[in-house]
């Protein structure tokens, strides 16, 4: 079975491919030219080369496939309003869905966000499918694209009888990290760079645990389904205990007030904008970080059959990684 997967180079879809390759599927990727995915290095793949702005590319690259995994999405988030992130995340989306249309594709799985839905704030509410979008209340393209993007897809699967679900990853942790992304916080932690923790939390999971059942809806799901792949809602209080004990680390003990959160962020925006840096905790990020975002995976558990493997696992795979490649002394 001929398989496609755009943005194969990242944490979720180095772990995909992977997957896919140990149960013997013929796995192709879509790489950017002139781009060396060094989480792609040896492995049994045929690689094509193509942009996900350009149709024709797009075209030829799902020819033949009978299975596609669109996992590739811009997801800077500064600055909050980027019109490539919205060109990447919602004209690249249709780019494949009409590739798909085209060629007959047997299914089509995207890669949304969980984000794309309502988030619980406690544990004895979480997020689930079947509720509103809340995000936009952030203003940042990352997740409103992403949420239009997936409204692309189901409309197709109503209209024009596209064959696509969506999965919708909560926050991934695990091995092959390379940008780092996720990691970042392990590293982070690692290298005592955390001041304190903020009074929200979030869902986290192992990233291999999405790859699974990502492989797993091949042959399972519904057509038309969003499934949202998470495991555990932690605070982040309980999140960076839990880094440090895992990876030997001082534990991050004081708490930080939403006040001084967010104008730390609102402060970092400003000057990221005056002397062109990245900054690394946004006015909007800041103000995400001070609310829970927790999540429900009972859905992907029941119907894709998703793992769900204890936290500490994935953050020793992804540390262990880090160390074996030299992350672990950058900044």
């Amino acid at each position: 079975m001929e398989i496609l997967v755009t943005g194969p180079d990242g944490v979720l879809g180095s772990n995909l491919v992977r997957e896919l390759i140990q149960r013997n599927y013929k796995v192709n990727v879509l790489v950017e030219p002139g781009k060396d995915p060094i989480t792609l290095n040896g492995l049994p793949i045929t690689v094509i080369h193509g942009n996900i702005l350009d149709a024709t590319s797009i075209d030829h690259a799902i020819q033949g496939k009978e299975i596609v995994f669109h996992c590739a999405a811009a997801t800077n988030v500064y600055k909050p309003r980027n019109e490539m992130v919205n060109r990447v995340n919602i004209e690249g989306t249709q780019n494949v869905i009409d590739a798909v249309l085209k060629h007959g594709t047997k299914r089509l799985i995207y890669v949304g966000t969980a984000n794309s839905f309502s988030f619980g704030n406690s544990l004895d509410t979480p997020g689930v499918e079947d509720t509103p979008y809340l995000s936009v209340k952030y203003g940042l393209d990352y997740m409103d694209s992403k949420y239009k993007a997936q409204q692309l897809v189901l409309a197709a699967v109503k209209d024009k009888g596209l064959p696509a679900w969506v999965v919708n990853p909560t926050f991934m942790i695990g091995p092959y990290d390379s940008r780092p992304s996720s990691g970042a916080m392990i590293l982070a932690v690692h290298q005592g760079r955390v001041p304190g923790y903020s009074n929200g939390g979030k869902n986290y999971v192992a990233v291999k645990d999405v790859a699974t059942a990502m492989a797993n809806a091949i042959t399972m799901g519904r057509i038309g389904e969003c499934y949202i792949v998470g495991n555990i809602n932690l605070s982040y209080k309980d999140a960076f205990a839990l880094i440090a004990k895992t990876i030997g680390a001082k534990t991050p003990t004081r708490r930080l007030s939403n006040v001084m959160v967010q104008a730390y962020g609102t402060i970092n925006s400003f000057f990221a904008g005056i002397f062109g840096y990245y900054p690394s905790v946004t006015k909007e990020l800041a103000q995400i970080s001070c609310e829970n975002h927790y999540y429900s995976a009972a859905k992907a558990q029941k119907e894709l059959q998703m793992p769900q493997t204890p936290l500490e696992v994935a953050i020793k795979e992804c540390f262990d990684w880090f160390k074996e490649n030299n992350y672990l002394d950058k900044k």
